[in-house]
Formats: structure tokens, sequence, C-alpha cells
């Protein structure tokens, strides 16, 4: 995680509390959080192609078995 708070300017912690909250995209393989660098390469890419910030909470999908 700490690779990916670099690479986005801000702190793991940051990361894991979005992550957490719903807010950015993450897979749990093992007990472990990874962020998969093509979800970082297609945010990026969209920004860039819109030139405007995108919401990376957008990018999570709805979970699995919750209540809707």
């Amino acid at each position: 995680m700490a690779k990916v708070a670099e690479l986005l300017g801000m702190s793991p912690m940051t990361v894991y509390r979005a992550i957490a909250a719903g807010e950015f995209p993450a897979v749990r393989i093992r007990g472990r959080l990874i962020v998969p660098a093509k979800a970082i390469e297609a945010i990026a890419d969209l920004a860039i192609a819109e030139q405007t910030v995108v919401d990376a909470s957008g990018w999570v999908p709805m979970q699995h078995g919750s209540a809707g």
C-alpha cells in the first residue's frame, strides 16, 4: 500500500481509509489488500482524456451480498 500512497501523494493510512469506506478500488487476497495497477491506470487515463478530476469512488463495484 505504501507504493500506491506514494504514487498518489498521500499517506498509506489515507489509502486504507478510502478502501475501507468503499471509496477506492482494491482486491483482498488472503487477507492482504491489493490495489490493481490497471485501476490506477484507468482512473488516470480517464482524468487525462476528459481533462477533469475523476472520483475514484465511481470505480468501486457494488458489494456482493449486501442488502440493497
